[in-house]
């Protein structure tokens, strides 16, 4: 069994049991009334755990009236709030790992995670991964990572949720697109794509799959480079998988459609499309969103997703177009078990797709308004200035 698979247990088994139950589902798109009910008990609990241990979250759960039409109450704590306040519902000296939403300046959110709330978040993303058959411990392969190369104090998000997807295959090599150069706790990074196109033609001439994982806008600058540079279409070794996570914040003028991307990643790769997969999540909400075969991104069993009037904040129906609202009661380290993205998203029900999976899934059209926060991603882009 992989570690990542292996059972976790709550904080308070008698406090927090039906969480427990619900968070050790194993089939990660179970749908139905007994899950919902499930789902249902264990936001009561996880809403009682952070009431009793947190002032902030006591104070917004008092306030907030439960709806008739909801089974749950779930007040509304938007991702900015962490990037001005850290809140615990654990001692400090339970917290296992620190994790920031951003680079190395302007506003971050800081997240805080125990030992339950981080393992059952990576035991979700092993569950997907399983689904997926893509836990391979028999097959080493070759990583390209568009991501952070690692350096002292780097607590990013999305390099520590890169370097975690290594862990489903072994590594023969792995190389990085976001070199370290030193300089500061956390490093100074540059974007390396001549390093990343010497590393898939390298890739090409092995005999093991190669798996792509991180920013979509550094791979899609490297299959431009390899065009203007002539590199012709490579053949990367049966097996290989893109997993894509980040999105384009502060390149949206340059961004380019989903199946744009995964077009030119079949023409210059070789990678078939079931092969590539978008993913969308962050630090504030840990629970993985990985696209199916027919790329959308389904719900799983430990998390429900709403669609939220930019208005009002009334929930909207399937199709129209709102903020995103995700709620999951696995978080016993910070209240956020119910937090308001700052992504404009829309619904559907999961027979809208096709794939067989019958969760409902979501399409994210952007961010919302304009913002000087800055992500992951916009930090990261930053490094593109001028190479591309």
């Amino acid at each position: 069994m992989n570690p990542h698979l292996a059972p976790v247990g709550v904080p308070d088994p008698a406090l927090l049991p039906r969480v427990q139950q619900l968070c050790d589902l194993a089939d990660p798109y179970a749908y139905g009334s007994a899950e919902d009910e499930l789902f249902a008990a264990a936001m009561a609990e996880i809403n009682a755990w952070h009431t009793e241990r947190s002032p902030f979250f006591r104070s917004l759960y008092a306030s907030t009236p439960a709806a008739e039409d909801e089974p749950y109450r779930t007040p509304l704590v938007h991702a900015n709030f962490f990037k001005r306040h850290e809140v615990l519902s654990v001692p400090r000296e339970d917290v296992e790992l620190h994790l920031t939403s951003s680079g190395t300046t302007g506003q971050k959110s800081q997240m805080f995670f125990d030992h339950w709330t981080i393992r059952s978040a990576q035991r979700m993303v092993a569950r997907i991964f399983e689904r997926n058959g893509w836990i391979t411990p028999g097959q080493e392969v070759n990583y390209l990572l568009y991501s952070y190369e690692p350096a002292p104090s780097l607590n990013l998000g999305t390099a520590f949720t890169d370097n975690y997807l290594c862990d489903f295959a072994p590594a023969r090599s792995v190389e990085y697109a976001l070199r370290n150069t030193g300089g500061g706790a956390g490093g100074d990074h540059e974007f390396d794509p001549f390093g990343c196109i010497a590393a898939l033609r390298r890739f090409e001439r092995d005999d093991a799959p190669v798996r792509i994982l991180g920013f979509p806008a550094f791979l899609w600058f490297t299959l431009e480079r390899m065009r203007a540079m002539g590199v012709p279409p490579l053949r990367l070794p049966e097996g290989s998988l893109v997993v894509l996570g980040g999105g384009w914040k502060g390149h949206a003028d340059r961004q380019i459609g989903k199946d744009e991307l995964y077009a030119r990643v079949t023409e210059q790769l070789g990678i078939p499309g079931e092969r590539i997969r978008d993913t969308f999540g962050s630090v504030e909400h840990c629970i993985p969103y990985i696209e199916c075969e027919r790329h959308r991104l389904h719900a799983p069993v430990w998390s429900r997703v709403t669609i939220r009037s930019t208005r009002t904040l009334e929930p909207l129906p399937y199709g129209e177009r709102g903020y995103l609202h995700l709620v999951s009661p696995y978080i016993t380290s910070v209240p956020a078990q119910s937090v308001v993205m700052g992504d404009l998203a829309s619904l559907q029900p999961g027979d809208a797709c096709g794939c067989g999976v019958r969760t409902p899934w979501f399409t994210v059209h952007g961010r919302a308004g304009v913002s000087r926060n800055r992500s992951c991603a916009v930090a990261a882009a930053e490094l593109m200035k001028g190479m591309a």
